[in-house]
């Protein structure tokens, strides 16, 4: 009887020790499937802007790291992944400034401060100046609804910096300037504006 029972009990202890990997803190890659963009998600935007990124960099959350770092037994493999001044982790996040050029929907100061916690697919090293048009949000605000099978969405990292807009497993709203679907979103926020 008792063999029988582990047997049974296998495919829970898989389905739980799936479930906690893909939850613990590794690689800052949280999406198994890309979901395209919808650009009518724009209108959980509180500020779209054209502007400049700059002052990019990303913001480690090193306390988590410390935290690790500090249980004696974590395995030495792990170890080494914590203690990587390269390696990401999920609640790492983007932090710049946006030099504003225009202000298409929203409320905006010459300057803004942002951030991009992009648990999707990690945050780039580097940013290029652009220019580009970026919709933002408020922390608190409503996000653009999850599409896919999964994602992982973190509070913001600072309740006073706008947040660029991003749904769960897909790209955010920073789209260069003379790009299709910056043509798109400007269609869009006129013809709201129509209404």
């Amino acid at each position: 009887m008792r063999a029988n029972v582990k047997i049974l009990c296998r495919p829970w202890i898989l389905i739980a020790a799936a479930a906690s990997a893909s939850v613990l803190p590794a690689a800052a890659d949280a999406c198994r499937i890309f979901v395209r963009p919808n650009l009518d998600d724009v209108r959980f935007a509180d500020v779209v802007v054209v502007g400049r990124v700059a002052n990019y960099r990303i913001i480690r959350d090193q306390a988590f790291r410390d935290r690790m770092l500090a249980s004696p037994k974590l395995p030495a493999d792990m170890r080494k992944f914590y203690q990587d001044p390269r390696g990401k982790l999920l609640p790492d996040y983007a932090r710049f400034d946006v030099r504003v050029d225009e202000v298409l929907a929203g409320r905006a100061g010459r300057t803004l401060s942002v951030t991009w916690d992009n648990s999707t697919f990690s945050e780039p090293d580097t940013m290029p100046a652009g220019p580009y048009l970026i919709a933002l949000r408020r922390p608190g605000s409503p996000v653009p609804p999850l599409r896919g099978p999964s994602g992982t969405i973190f509070p913001a990292p600072d309740k006073h910096a706008l947040a660029l807009l991003q749904a769960p497993c897909s790209i955010p709203f920073l789209y260069e300037v003379a790009s299709d679907q910056a043509r798109a979103i400007r269609g869009l926020i006129k013809s709201r504006r129509a209404r």
